[in-house]
């Protein structure tokens, strides 16, 4: 049963995310051989001041 987990920021439409639950399912299906029904996908959409890269948030804390 694969279990799918991705972490991303906040800010896509539903439709997005629906669109890459089923890619993530389809890949899983397709390179894996896993029947579809035992494919898990989680997302976790975190908050653009909650994630930084080289040290700067995406979304600053502090306006300006």
């Amino acid at each position: 049963m694969p279990f799918i987990d991705v972490t991303m920021i906040e800010g896509r439409t539903p439709a997005q995310k629906d669109a890459f639950i089923k890619a993530m399912t389809e890949a899983a299906v397709t390179t894996l051989g896993a029947p579809r029904e035992t494919v898990r996908v989680v997302l976790r959409e975190v908050p653009g001041e909650h994630w930084a890269v080289g040290g700067v948030p995406k979304k600053p804390l502090v306006p300006g």
